[in-house]
């Protein structure tokens, strides 16, 4: 079994409109909501074997306050990747790099971006509880993050439809 977590970066601001979109910082509201998803993952035992994050500035900061609330095993140390690609990456582009994805890792993060994530993530949930598939089908908002489990050994096998839905969480259902 592979599982792929698919987290959307936090909140960000758009009170520098002088700054180039991949620039942005996240607000007030990205900073709170990411270390709650920090410690959603931790708790419930999806810590990932690898994270690839995108190089955008409010990914980054995603990524780091994400990160900051884990806690993990003595000694235990899991792979960040910073792709450029994940930027405004397509559905196409997510599937290959999850395809390239080495087999060793059991357990895969991506930390993106809308729209790409959002159709990728419903494209590969074939099935799973109907309500977290129609609350992720309505709306995958900032710091949202789709848990879905594909019954395979390896990641170049990984197909639109194959995977299960495990959970489907936002930071308003935290609060």
């Amino acid at each position: 079994m592979r599982r792929l977590l698919l987290l959307r970066h936090a909140k960000s601001s758009w009170n520098r409109p002088d700054l180039d979109d991949s620039e942005r910082p996240l607000n007030a509201r990205g900073q709170r909501a990411a270390p709650l998803m920090g410690r959603y993952i931790s708790g419930h035992g999806l810590l990932p074997d690898m994270v690839l994050c995108s190089t955008a500035v409010r990914a980054r900061q995603t990524l780091e306050l994400v990160t900051a609330e884990w806690e993990t095993a003595d000694g235990e140390e899991i792979k960040v990747v910073m792709r450029s690609s994940l930027y405004l990456a397509s559905v196409a582009e997510l599937l290959a790099m999850v395809r390239r994805t080495d087999d060793d890792v059991e357990s895969l993060m991506l930390i993106g971006h809308n729209p790409g994530l959002a159709t990728f993530a419903g494209l590969a949930s074939g099935r799973g509880d109907s309500a977290s598939l129609r609350a992720m089908a309505m709306k995958f908002p900032t710091a949202a993050l789709a848990v879905i489990d594909f019954d395979v050994d390896r990641w170049n096998t990984v197909a639109h439809g194959d995977g299960l839905l495990r959970s489907f969480t936002r930071p308003k259902d935290l609060r």
